[in-house]
């Protein structure tokens, strides 16, 4: 009871210090735009892209409660020429679906069977959690809204291509439970574990599996009649008969029809819904002055859902419990998803009473899901303080926070780390993966976007932990940067041994085959060592394809289930084995047998060849 109270007087506090948050505006946009001029506006802007980008798309925009534009683009499928319809298409929202986790969460904490700051050890069955390493530090539903509980990038068993893989809410957890690498609060990772352990523990305490408290308490509520939460849609006819369907990037006006996929962490993206029923949910979002949502009982709890939870500093974009914070014209309040072949976008800006949704069903889109909304909402102040810190504090090479540590998956973040170089005194060019952008420094270490790539708009804040002149952490949106571990010239020198170590295994069976046929000519005795020294070259032979198509079949698709690489971690086992027997014959004979100094030094090449590489695919753990 004493925990309600308080609640209710947090929340009381907070829409009387805002009481004029959700006022009307000026009947224009948040960058500017008339609204009478919004359609022409969208039209021209999404022409450039739909039908060579994407492949169709419905966007809705919302300025003080009432829809002012909705309208579809493109086709929900291409081959029928079924066009895009925002009260008929059903597409996948995909993280779009974590912010119902989070109103429901608040629905709890204003009954006062939540509390947001309780260890969620206490909600969970003993023992549910196995791999945390901060033992002593509680976790809370707030650091699940902030994905700062600490948890590394677990991508296995997350997505299937049957719903025979479907499994409950709880064994998915259990089934693709990360270790935790970050202390609780320290570092943002975005985390779709988070989410959906939170929906977990929403069950726990309602008793109902977590669609069913979904459809009772919010799609019922706000008449949201063509949305699912549950899955597999093909139980639900009517969803299934208007589902378009997913495209898969490719080039240009190239589209590619993707198959299904299916999620048991479904708390995390596995809404599916037209554009209108989200429209319903944005707009109960941001009520009239003199109305209250039916989302709350209190008036309040809106206003402490939208009230900053987690900053990295005072100024700089965070999250409200669970919505990430833009630094545009105004403040926004945004989400994004994206599934195998759906990408989508909303952001809501309460003072300015203005929302857009932009739902595609193209993999990776950014044109209209970032682009569009960008140009709708504007950007933050660029005003810039005087003596600032020099930007080359925050040069350096960063990887993301969000990323596997342990397993052969952990070599994936030094792929593509992020460069940041300065440019002058107060600017830097950042390049990741070859996309490039240019911030301005604006504030001690904060940094806004000037000019650049796509990709980082929303990322268009900022902020460098530097500790002593160096910097250690990048606040993002979504997740953090963390300072490069490994020295370039450790990684420089990984990178040649296992440049050497490919082609020296892959060439090894044409060698042996030409000194085979020499051999035969003739007619020469192969020698023991000889025959343990093929053997070392054919083991390293086959740990090298064995290696080359686990990475292939991860990047043709990493969305498998950990199950599915059993045979490969067993191969790269085994052919070691093979590998280091080989090796110790080698030696044994080599003292036995007399051999020539060409003999000697190709033995000798191969077992040393042999011995790095095995060094290798230990420390980039690929062997699990």
């Amino acid at each position: 009871m004493i925990k309600r109270s308080c609640f209710f007087l947090h929340i009381l506090l907070l829409s009387l210090c805002f009481p004029n948050t959700f006022s009307a505006a000026e009947n224009t946009t948040p960058s500017g735009i008339p609204i009478e001029e919004l359609e022409e506006f969208v039209d021209d802007y999404a022409e450039e892209y739909i039908g060579n980008t994407v492949a169709g798309a419905v966007i809705i925009a919302i300025k003080d409660n009432q829809i002012v534009l909705s309208k579809g683009y493109g086709f929900s499928d291409i081959e029928n020429q079924i066009p895009m319809d925002p009260e008929i298409t059903v597409l996948e929202w995909g993280s779009i679906a974590k912010l119902f986790v989070w109103v429901s969460a608040m629905q709890l904490a204003e009954q006062g069977e939540l509390d947001l700051e309780e260890d969620i050890r206490s909600y969970l069955p003993e023992d549910f959690l196995t791999k945390l390493n901060f033992d002593e530090q509680p976790i809370t539903m707030l650091n699940l809204m902030h994905h700062n509980a600490g948890f590394e990038e677990y991508i296995f068993d997350l997505l299937f291509d049957s719903p025979e893989h479907l499994v409950s809410l709880e064994e998915s957890l259990k089934l693709a439970e990360p270790k935790q690498v970050y202390k609780p609060g320290k570092v943002v990772a975005y985390s779709n574990y988070s989410t959906s352990l939170a929906a977990y523990i929403i069950e726990g305490i309602t008793g109902q599996p977590f669609y069913e408290y979904v459809d009772e308490h919010i799609f019922e509520e706000l008449g949201m009649n063509h949305s699912t939460m549950h899955l597999p849609v093909e139980d639900n006819q009517d969803i299934a008969l208007h589902k378009g369907k997913g495209y898969l990037t490719g080039d240009s006006a190239n589209f590619t029809e993707s198959q299904p996929f299916y999620i048991s962490m479904y708390p995390s993206g596995g809404i599916n819904g037209t554009a209108i029923d989200l429209a319903e949910f944005v707009q109960a979002l941001m009520p009239p002055e003199s109305e209250n949502t039916s989302l709350f009982q209190e008036k309040g709890t809106l206003f402490e859902l939208f009230s900053t939870s987690y900053s990295p500093k005072e100024g700089v974009p965070g999250l409200a419990h669970g919505f990430w914070e833009y630094d545009g014209e105004y403040r926004g309040l945004m989400h994004g998803g994206n599934t195998v072949a759906y990408s989508s976008n909303m952001q809501i800006v309460p003072e300015d009473q203005f929302a857009i949704i932009v739902l595609t069903n193209q993999a990776d889109e950014t044109d209209l899901s970032i682009g569009l909304i960008d140009e709708l909402v504007g950007r933050g102040d660029q005003a810039v303080q005087e003596n600032l810190p020099p930007a080359s504090d925050v040069e350096g090479s960063y990887l993301t926070a969000r990323r596997t540590y342990d397993g052969f998956m952990n070599l994936y973040a030094y792929l593509a780390p992020l460069h940041v170089e300065p440019i002058n005194d107060n600017e830097i060019e950042l390049d990741l993966a070859g996309f490039k952008a240019t911030y301005m420094q604006t504030s001690p270490y904060v940094y806004k976007l000037k000019s650049g790539n796509d990709i980082f708009i929303q990322n268009n804040v900022m902020y460098f932990h530097v500790n002593d002149g160096e910097a250690e952490q990048i606040s993002t949106v979504y997740a953090d940067y963390v300072s490069m571990d490994k020295s370039k010239s450790f990684l420089l020198v990984s990178l040649v041994l296992f440049i050497w170590s490919v082609v020296y295994f892959l060439i090894s069976p044409f060698v042996l085959i030409v000194l085979a046929f020499f051999r035969r000519r003739r007619k020469n005795k192969t020698t023991a060592a000889a025959k343990w020294n093929w053997a070392v070259m054919l083991s390293g032979t086959a740990l090298t394809v064995n290696i080359a198509l686990l990475i292939v079949r991860m990047l043709a698709n990493p969305m498998r289930a950990y199950s599915e690489l059993f045979l490969h971690f067993i191969g790269t086992y085994c052919f070691t084995i093979t590998s280091l027997i080989s090796l110790v014959m080698v030696i044994i004979y080599w003292k036995k047998a007399p051999l020539s100094k060409w003999q000697k030094g190709g033995y000798l090449l191969t077992c040393i060849s042999s011995i790095l590489f095995i060094a290798w695919l230990f420390i980039w753990q690929m062997y699990s």
